[in-house]
């Protein structure tokens, strides 16, 4: 979890979402949004999910760590 706020700082880039866009798809407060990313507060369990649920139905795949590093990238599309 060290590394989810860049995680989703970079998820909103790929789907250019604003702190606000993804505030209003994930029900999170933007308070929390903003505070996550600046890495002032620590996500609980059931904020870290609704994020990344939020960011996955937008088209977003998180990659977990595997040597490379942990990241996020676009889903494939059909």
């Amino acid at each position: 979890m060290k590394n989810f706020p860049s995680q989703v700082r970079a998820a909103r880039g790929l789907l250019n979402l604003t702190q606000q866009d993804l505030a209003d798809i994930s029900r999170v407060s933007l308070r929390t949004i903003v505070q996550l990313e600046r890495g002032d507060k620590q996500p609980s369990p059931s904020i870290a999910q609704a994020l990344k649920l939020s960011l996955e139905a937008a088209g977003v795949e998180f990659i977990p760590e595997n040597g490379g590093g942990p990241g996020v990238r676009l889903t494939k599309r059909n």
